[in-house]
């Protein structure tokens, strides 16, 4: 009897709208990490990549190592792809051309890519690759000091991205991209930059640039098509993952390259 009286409340309740069920959860984007070949560790920094975006509660993932001769059906299944590959200019390592195809109508499309760290130096003289990640790492374009500790500097802070964060984060012992080789001015929207100090080089390691040091690009998007494209300098190794800065705008932008929107909300010390 007792049963019966509280489903018959917990019914009232329900119609009188004082107790509605839970919302129901979104589902979870699905992500493709194509990895497999780099000139950094990637069998270390993958699974970090992996774990932070599951972390989230937001993505599930997969890791492919060999997206050689893939093609659209591949991609089908997935909101995103995060990409930490480095052909080595190889052209055994080249992906081909149904694959090089597949990512390119993916993203053009209206799907999410992620380039990451050393993944801008991939695919030389692939055009729309290029125009996919805006900023490259190509012959006589692209260089860094030896690793060190440096600020970033959030230069747009309404992006769905950034919004929200601090107007600076600190970056310990990371990889400092300079003088990447870039897509035409407007093409492509800076988030974030980091004082390159020229002091820091040794006789004859910088490709000469003017002047005591610039201010580089560490985080930005590009439109390619009815897609979205983010890329992070940042990350080289699973210690430089660690940091919260690293991190939040990983997911965050992983999050706008896939949907267009954020929800992931920031942590308290980059507020």
């Amino acid at each position: 009897m007792g049963n019966a009286f509280l489903k018959l409340g917990v019914a009232c309740l329900f119609l009188l709208g004082i107790a509605r069920p839970a919302p129901a959860q979104a589902p979870k984007l699905q992500v493709l990490i194509i990895t497999g070949q780099n000139g950094h560790d990637w069998r270390a920094t993958t699974p970090v990549l992996r774990k932070l975006l599951e972390d989230t509660k937001r993505f599930e993932v997969r890791v492919t190592e060999e997206f050689r001769g893939a093609g659209p059906e591949a991609l089908a299944p997935y909101d995103l792809v995060v990409l930490n590959y480095y052909d080595s200019n190889k052209p055994a390592l080249r992906w081909g051309a149904r694959a090089d195809s597949a990512l390119v109508d993916f993203v053009r499309g209206g799907k999410g890519l992620v380039v990451y760290h050393f993944s801008t130096a991939a695919f030389n003289g692939w055009s729309e690759f290029e125009q996919m990640s805006a900023g490259n790492w190509r012959p006589n374009n692209g260089h860094h000091s030896a690793r060190h500790d440096f600020t970033v500097t959030v230069t747009d802070r309404e992006h769905p991205i950034t919004r929200g964060m601090r107007a600076t984060f600190p970056q310990a012992n990371d990889e400092l991209y300079a003088n990447l080789k870039w897509q035409p001015e407007g093409s492509y929207h800076v988030l974030a930059t980091a004082y390159d100090d020229h002091s820091l080089y040794k006789p004859g390691e910088k490709q000469p640039i003017p002047g005591a040091g610039l201010n580089q690009p560490m985080l930005w998007t590009a439109k390619f098509g009815n897609g979205r494209v983010f890329t992070t300098a940042l990350g080289h190794d699973p210690d430089a993952m660690k940091l919260p800065g690293f991190i939040a705008t990983l997911v965050r932008g992983a999050e706008w390259a896939a949907t267009g929107a954020v929800t992931l909300p920031l942590p308290d010390e980059l507020k």
